[in-house]
């Protein structure tokens, strides 16, 4: 009893009681701990302990119940498990150094911070802000909440494969295989920076099912046409939404290409658009034809004074939705019919088949990975004149096809 009254001097009262002085005082409750109180009010728990001949002082913590304080009780096993650290001759501070370090990196070390980490420094460099943002919200939605607040290194094949079988279950087969995609390159990014080992993800090859391979809906036969593109022209959509739409089957590009069009890509007097369709990809100049110069003035005066020529209805600031000209293309009625990635198979097939132009000046057109004969890209300029004529005729077919002339061939340049 008198080794526990040595040791144990102070009661909960007497510490709850404690008030500053003029100086700072202190409490000793035994066995080298005390209460340190300030003028302030400051109320603080302090171990004096020697270490190979040296004296130190260890900070258990502030006085108080409650998150974040300490208890006299709790301060009287922090000394109890200092004195035992004591007795196997480790230094109590510099193992409260060590840990208050490895917290800070197990934090960084998480898969949610290592994940983010690649999201913004190497992710949102690579790929356009769509596909960055799509990636995002599919590791938020579906790994996160699960994963992310494991170390990253320490994540196992059936954990991450637990988590996308739940994806599988909603029957997103094709966003599941995405997700693994994704989930590999942020733990290729932790092997190359020290935070982890090994790659789980690359474990997992065959055990998700595989979606079938889905074609975008798309109106390729000539006599088909003609009422798909009066349907367009009935469209009763808003401004903006109703100049996508027309624009989309005159220049078949990307529907997110379109989307996220800016006015300072465009040179109207010479009718060209020059971009870049992807951050990997070389940059693209899309010669217009004179109606869609038209489409584009007209539509000038109305987001002209913003970036983006077809701005989001809420947001000016942001690009138009994914979903806007697909939606339209169902209000006419091409519900599974049309889509607006399928204005692009029309105009390939249709351009080759009926028009007779030479592959290689539509597949420039698409901005798909055409080489020479020598195995050289080409350049963005490339066939230029030759696409610029190509697009112009297929413009005035569409016309054509519209007001009832299906028959009707345009002439074309040589190639």
């Amino acid at each position: 009893m008198s080794t526990l009254r040595q040791l144990n001097k102070l009661t909960a009262t007497a510490v709850r009681n404690a008030k500053p002085r003029e100086k700072t005082y202190r409490l000793a409750d035994g066995g080298g701990m005390y209460l340190e109180i300030t003028p302030a009010g400051g109320m603080y728990w302090r171990l004096k302990y020697r270490h190979h001949g040296k004296e130190k002082r260890l900070a258990i913590g502030v006085y108080g119940e409650g998150a974040g304080k300490v208890s006299l009780a709790q301060a009287r096993n922090a000394r109890d498990e200092a004195k035992e650290m004591l007795a196997q001759g480790l230094d109590p501070s510099t193992a409260k150094r060590l840990a208050k370090e490895q917290g800070r990196a197990d934090a960084d070390n998480t898969f949610k911070a290592v994940a983010t980490e690649w999201l913004e420094h190497i992710h949102k460099h690579e790929v356009v802000p769509a596909h960055y943002d799509r990636n995002k919200r599919r590791l938020e939605r579906d790994i996160f909440p699960t994963l992310g607040h494991r170390p990253v290194g320490e994540i196992s094949p059936p954990e991450l494969l637990d988590c996308l079988r739940k994806v599988e279950k909603r029957g997103h087969l094709e966003t599941a295989s995405r997700i693994k995609t994704v989930c590999g390159q942020v733990f290729r990014y932790a092997i190359s920076t020290g935070k982890a080992r090994r790659d789980p993800a690359a474990d997992l090859r065959g055990t998700l099912r595989r979606a079938r391979t889905r074609h975008f809906a798309a109106v390729t036969d000539p006599k088909e046409i003609p009422a798909l593109l009066r349907a367009i022209d009935g469209y009763g959509g808003t401004p903006v939404v109703v100049a996508a739409l027309n624009l989309s089957p005159l220049v078949f590009v990307r529907p997110g290409e379109l989307r996220h069009a800016k006015w300072a890509d465009f040179d109207l007097e010479a009718a060209t658009w020059s971009f870049q369709p992807s951050k990997k990809a070389d940059p693209l100049i899309v010669p217009l034809p004179s109606q869609a110069v038209e489409i584009l003035r007209d539509l000038q005066g109305l987001t002209g004074r913003g970036d983006y020529v077809f701005p989001n209805i809420r947001d000016s600031k942001r690009p138009m939705s994914d979903s806007t000209i697909g939606a339209a293309l169902d209000t006419i009625g091409y519900k599974n019919r049309m889509t607006a990635h399928g204005f692009r198979a029309m105009a390939r097939t249709v351009l080759a088949e009926r028009l007779g132009y030479p592959e290689q000046y539509i597949e420039q057109q698409l901005a798909h990975k055409v080489r020479d004969a020598n195995g050289r890209a080409y350049n963005r300029t490339k066939y230029l004149e030759q696409r610029r004529e190509m697009l112009q005729s297929w413009a005035d077919y569409l016309d054509a096809m519209r007001d009832g002339a299906g028959n009707v061939v345009p002439i074309r340049g040589g190639a």
